[in-house]
């Protein structure tokens, strides 16, 4: 079986993880692994997971392009025998479309995230991710979204959990001495609490309400904020204004982008999520409870499946400073937090194992 995945880049993200580990999956299995995008960072990973990059410039949103992206997939379909095309993204998503119907192989589109429509326009747009012969939703709610949204079948609808690589968040493969280097490469003293906010830094992650709940915290919680910025200067800007103002400047720190996300976990006390829009999954919230740590998150999409409120963490009121630092204080004094129960249920239910093997499925029961 040949199978090609298109997005538009091979840079950090849930997305980009994702294709890498069915690529991965594929190989394992014996299959071949195609990838079509403008490459990026992980382009090693991939290479290491047995997938084959088409460098091709995809993710342009111009409808002039749309032609020739879909001559380009088109010729990639037919050069390597592709059975399944895959898209993870919606502007490449269109093209790839294209190019299955025109060559005659099955469709299959990953529908990550919950694409906000405000016009008539951009529900079209974002209705191609809507068009696989199968969608795969990364979660009950955005089954329901889709459904919603789109009017779809929900037997044309099939729920994947984002996985976690348990292999790789590991607790038992963390080394405290790495742990205090970075606590000290972050500037945490002796006896602070790092309360760490992981995600690329852009507004609707909600940094702005985890700034203003630090505020109501106490002295010696630091907060850490933690992804890339992807060029958003002037809203990093607003951070570092709304830090200094709320006199709040050694408190908050933003290291920018770090690679590894497991002893970043490691090295925090609490982790939390704060996006004021519902993630699809939210992929951050069950690997830090696969690290064994305790989360607090936004009570909407993908965190209330994930979260087990008085278990593995506590959820919030999106957009709401107050109750996001109670919750936090609430979770930093739990003393019968179970760790080790909190890995197994996100072992159970949200590995990369699951979602491997039941994406493979789907492009098992595409090509018999």
């Amino acid at each position: 079986m040949n199978v090609l995945q298109v997005l538009p880049a091979l840079n950090a993200g849930g997305v980009e993880r994702t294709t890498i580990e069915m690529c991965e999956a594929l190989s394992a299995d014996g299959h071949n692994a195609h990838v079509a995008c403008a490459g990026g960072r992980m382009e090693a990973l991939l290479t290491e997971a047995g997938g084959v990059l088409h460098r091709i410039n995809i993710g342009s949103k111009n409808p002039l392009k749309l032609r020739s992206s879909t001559k380009a997939l088109i010729d990639i379909i037919r050069r390597e025998s592709i059975d399944i095309v895959h898209a993870r993204s919606r502007a490449p998503g269109w093209p790839a479309h294209a190019a299955a119907r025109a060559a005659g192989v099955p469709f299959v589109t990953t529908y990550h995230g919950i694409y906000n429509a405000k016009t008539r326009l951009k529900r079209r747009y974002n209705a191609v991710m809507a068009r696989g012969d199968i969608i795969i939703a990364n979660s009950e709610f955005t089954k329901s979204h889709i459904m919603q949204e789109h009017g779809t079948d929900p037997e044309r609808i099939v729920v994947i959990p984002r996985g976690v690589d348990m292999a790789l968040f590991d607790p038992a493969l963390i080394n405290r001495g790495d742990v205090q280097k970075l606590r000290s490469d972050w500037g945490i003293g002796d006896g602070q609490t790092v309360i760490l906010l992981p995600g690329r830094l852009t507004r609707w992650k909600g940094q702005l309400v985890a700034i203003a709940a630090l505020e109501k915290l106490g002295p010696d919680c630091v907060l850490i904020l933690l992804g890339d910025p992807q060029g958003r200067k002037d809203y990093v800007d607003e951070l570092n204004q709304d830090i200094a103002a709320r006199q709040l400047s050694g408190r908050v720190i933003i290291p920018g982008h770090f690679d590894n996300v497991p002893l970043a976990l490691s090295a925090a006390d609490i982790v939390i999520s704060t996006s004021t829009d519902p993630e699809a999954f939210g992929r951050v919230m069950a690997e830090a409870q696969a690290m064994k740590r305790p989360v607090v998150a936004s009570a909407h999409g993908g965190s209330m499946e994930t979260v087990v409120p008085g278990k593995s963490g506590q959820l919030v009121p999106p957009g709401d400073p107050k109750a996001l630092a109670e919750a936090v204080s609430d979770v930093l004094s739990w003393n019968d937090f179970d760790g080790d129960k909190v890995r197994r249920r996100i072992e159970e239910n949200f590995s990369k194992r699951q979602l491997q093997e039941k994406t493979l499925a789907v492009y098992q029961r595409l090509v018999l």
